[in-house]
């Protein structure tokens, strides 16, 4: 009896299971949620959450942004590590877009009718990779984003130079196998929504972008890679402000860094010295809308009261200082109330809440177009033609700020008959390079990694007393960010055998362009 009723349980046992195993797809499946999510959305979503805010560490250090406070707002105001802050961009990207691009490449490979998506989801992940690079050297690349597909959280990191290697090949393969044939994903593309061959030319773009960081290093690979990316059988490069690459936010997918600044950091953060100095000095236009003084400065945009936007009313607050020192600083304009009396960003412009945040511009092509003709690497063109229209196209790039910047063309003649802006063969590296110091305003990363490419423009180190020494036995200023702490405890290992390769894992450290 015993054994029949043991067969009988264990056959029960069976068919109960053999049902569950039928149905357990169904039965496990919640008929409410998207069980496989349209890779074109999570391009859009990479391409959103790439723009990573950067005003902690490299606005401060290019001198665009500067506050007097230590705690938990100090980093490249006072060049010290401060966790919190220098493993925002390392922690955004993986987390963020690395990790949906490569999910949209998996779903998209074996897929003929996702061919453009496919290659576009290329082009942007080297983009993402190519921003880790410069800000911290050698970092995860061929065994990146392994742990949501493979599970592996500790991958190793590969030498930035092979790295490079491997980001300038997608940039030229997978521009070149874009196709307008082959169809588009329409709106969602942030960019371009769909438009081909505006893909190309920002492949394109991007090439010649990590081409000139060999300037110093390898000028005979800047050259050949410049002359790819130029190439117009190829596509060519951005042609107009129609191809910039920009995120527009809005009231719902808000501007992080506007949302930070115009919140509680509103009366901490001001515009630095240097930037404010340069723009009114040469009487440009752009200071405008840049820079204000706000009747009531520690207040929300709608009771700050009176804003004065006049150019020769703009002080700049000089770096070096913390909030009680700075009192002493020469020309101290004084207080109201909590903040400081030095220029702020203008709320209503540059800081709005959806303020679009640019990545990749046509002013900045331009740019590098006229340093490489300048160096010999392209012959079309003339450096001077590249520079003026160059400033004009930022100039009117900042029309997008919600308060057109309405420069008339005797206006902009104007400023390019500067003194000090007037095109000079004999200063021409320096005068490109300073207005791609202008023309990166609020993209910061690339702003610092031209800086540190170019030698300009020639900034003042900030010389806080407690500066990281790592520094302090540099040149003054940071050259690279050091890896996260959860990374350096977690996956000490690789981390470690990065350090040794790289030589520490410091401030003052250089990637290898910057040498």
């Amino acid at each position: 009896m015993k054994r029949k009723l043991t067969f009988i349980i264990v056959a029960l046992l069976v068919s109960v299971n053999i049902s569950c195993d039928k149905d357990f797809e169904k039965i496990n499946t919640n008929p409410s949620l998207a069980n496989e999510l349209n890779p074109e959305y999570l391009f859009s979503n990479a391409q959103r959450l790439s723009a990573a805010p950067s005003y902690h560490y490299e606005g401060e250090i290019v001198q665009h942004i500067n506050t007097p406070y230590g705690g938990v707002l100090a980093a490249g105001n006072r060049n010290i590590i401060n966790d919190q802050h220098s493993n925002a961009l390392f922690n955004t990207m993986y987390t963020d877009p690395i990790r949906y691009l490569t999910e949209v490449i998996n779903k998209t490979r074996e897929n003929p009718a996702a061919s453009n998506l496919h290659h576009m989801a290329r082009i942007w992940k080297a983009y993402c990779f190519q921003r880790l690079v410069d800000t911290y050297g050698d970092v995860p690349y061929s065994e990146a984003a392994l742990g949501y597909t493979d599970g592996n959280f500790l991958p190793k990191y590969d030498a930035s130079e092979v790295v490079y290697d491997a980001i300038i090949q997608e940039y030229i393969t997978a521009t070149d196998a874009l196709d307008p044939a082959q169809g588009t994903i329409g709106a969602a593309d942030l960019f371009y929504g769909g438009n081909i061959e505006q893909w190309k030319r920002l492949g394109n773009s991007l090439l010649l972008r990590i081409g000139m960081r060999f300037t110093k290093i390898d000028a005979a690979r800047a050259e050949s890679l410049v002359a790819q990316a130029v190439d117009p059988a190829r596509g060519g490069v951005m042609v107009s402000n129609a191809d910039n690459a920009y995120i527009q936010l809005n009231e719902i997918f808000t501007n992080s860094t506007s949302n930070a600044l115009l919140a509680g950091e509103r009366a901490n953060y001001y515009v630095g010295e240097a930037f404010v100095n340069f723009l009114r000095n040469n009487h440009d236009p752009r200071l405008r809308l840049i820079a204000v003084k706000y009747e009531n400065p520690s207040n929300p945009l709608a009771t700050a009261g009176a804003a004065n936007t006049n150019p020769e009313d703009q002080q700049g607050m000089p770096y070096g200082y913390d909030e009680s020192a700075i009192e002493d600083a020469p020309g101290f304009p004084g207080k109201i109330g909590s903040a400081f009396k030095y220029s702020q960003f203008n709320r209503a412009t540059v800081m709005r809440i959806d303020a679009p945040e640019y990545l990749v511009s046509y002013s900045q092509t331009l740019l590098l177009l006229a340093e490489a003709n300048y160096r010999g690497y392209v012959s079309t063109g003339d450096p001077a033609d590249y520079y003026a229209d160059a400033i004009a196209a930022h100039m009117a790039q900042d029309d997008l700020y919600g308060t057109p910047l309405n420069v008339s063309p005797s206006e902009l003649e104007d400023y390019l008959n500067e003194p000090n802006i007037a095109f000079d063969p004999a200063r021409a590296l320096e005068q490109i390079n300073v207005q791609y110091w202008v023309s990166s305003f609020r993209n910061w990363g690339e702003g610092w990694a031209n800086f540190r490419r170019s030698g300009y423009p020639t900034l003042t180190p900030i010389n806080f007393p407690s500066q990281d020494p790592s520094v302090t036995n540099g040149d003054g200023f940071i050259h690279r960010l050091v890896y996260p702490l959860r990374e350096v405890s977690v996956n000490s290992a690789n981390v470690q055998e990065a350090i040794g390769r790289m030589g520490g894992d410091n401030l003052g450290n250089r990637v290898f362009w910057d040498q």
